[in-house]
């Protein structure tokens, strides 16, 4: 007899919030695609992604945080990460300017967890859209974090081209 069946994806909750960004990110793709920064390049940018399969040219608004001079960190929740090629760079619009950037994607929940913790530390508001749990030391939940990385959750590091 079993106990009801397997759980295959995220919670209700995060598909909700799925379909609502998909909502929101058409203005924004608008918004962030101007050619000078807006108060929201400050912590979105719009990253033009090619589907590897189709070639299709996606436009994904994302957050950020950045990590030293020349690398920025996104959450990774949608399926949008699936196109990103390490040995491919991305055109990334980052307040107001085209630059360049190369994907690492990090899957390592321990790792997740420090970057997670970097990101919370710079937007404590990245908490809510991420939907993670933190604990007294404003840190990630542990057992959140592996939950997250089970159901495709990835940090996205770009390393950004000086050249651009």
């Amino acid at each position: 007899m079993s106990d009801g069946p397997a759980r295959s994806g995220p919670p209700l909750s995060r598909r909700a919030q799925a379909q609502g960004m998909r909502i929101v990110n058409v203005p924004m793709r608008v918004i962030l695609g101007l050619p000078f920064a807006t108060p929201l390049s400050k912590r979105l940018m719009l990253a033009t992604i090619v589907g590897r399969k189709t070639g299709k040219v996606y436009r994904q608004p994302l957050s950020y945080v950045r990590e030293g001079v020349d690398t920025l960190l996104t959450p990774g929740g949608g399926r949008w990460k699936l196109n990103l090629c390490s040995d491919r760079p991305v055109r990334l619009r980052l307040t107001g300017r085209e630059v360049r950037a190369l994907p690492e994607i990090i899957g390592d929940a321990d790792e997740v967890r420090r970057l997670l913790g970097t990101m919370v530390s710079a937007n404590p508001s990245s908490t809510r859209f991420i939907g993670i749990r933190t604990g007294a030391d404003g840190q990630p939940d542990p057992a959140a974090v592996r939950d997250l990385v089970g159901f495709g959750f990835r940090i996205v590091r770009w390393h950004l081209d000086p050249q651009t």
